[in-house]
C-alpha cells in the first residue's frame, strides 16, 4: 500500500515546541516511527511537512495521480480553519483519509476544538501522542486492496 503522511505547520518543531503537550521527542524521531511502521507492514510511506498552505494542498492534489491509497494529514493550525485543506481532501476520494493530531484537541483552547478539515476524513485520531501516526496507518491498512 503507498500511504502519504502529511504534516502542516510548526510539526517539524517536534522536540522544541511546547514540549509539556507534543512530548520531547523530535521531528526525525517521528521520521525514524513512521519508517519503521512502512518496513514492518511492507508498505511504502511518503511523509511530507509544509508550513504553507498552498503546498499542502499541491501535495493533496498530486497524491491524486500518483497512486497513493491512503493518506494521513496533521494540519496543525490549518484544521481550524483551513477550508481550502477542506476542499483539496473532499476532493479526492480515491483513497481513505485519516486527521491525526498529537495533542488531545478536545481539551484545549476552544478554537481548537473545531475541525473544518475532519468531516473531509474518514476517521479522526486525536490525543495518542505520535502513536497516533501508527493508528492511522494501521486505519488504512485495514482498506488495503489485496
Amino acid at each position: 500500500m503507498k500511504i502519504l503522511i502529511i504534516n502542516g505547520p510548526n510539526l517539524n518543531f517536534l522536540g522544541i515546541r511546547e514540549k509539556n503537550i507534543y512530548g520531547t521527542k523530535d521531528y526525525d524521531g517521528l521520521l525514524q516511527m513512521i519508517a519503521e511502521k512502512g518496513e514492518k507492514e511492507h508498505c511504502q510511506i511518503e511523509v511530507f511537512q509544509s508550513n504553507h498552505e498552498g503546498a499542502i494542498i499541491d501535495r493533496i492534489q498530486d497524491a491524486y495521480f500518483d497512486g497513493t491509497q491512503g493518506l494521513v494529514i496533521n494540519p496543525g493550525a490549518y484544521t481550524h480553519y483551513s477550508y481550502a485543506i477542506h476542499d483539496a481532501l473532499a476532493g479526492v476520494t480515491t483513497m481513505k483519509k485519516v486527521e491525526v493530531h498529537i495533542s488531545d484537541i478536545t481539551n484545549r483552547e476552544e478554537f481548537r476544538k473545531i475541525s473544518v478539515t475532519a468531516p473531509a476524513c474518514d476517521e479522526q485520531i486525536y490525543g495518542k501522542g505520535l502513536d497516533g501516526y501508527l493508528l492511522a496507518i494501521d486505519f488504512l491498512l485495514k482498506f488495503e486492496k489485496k
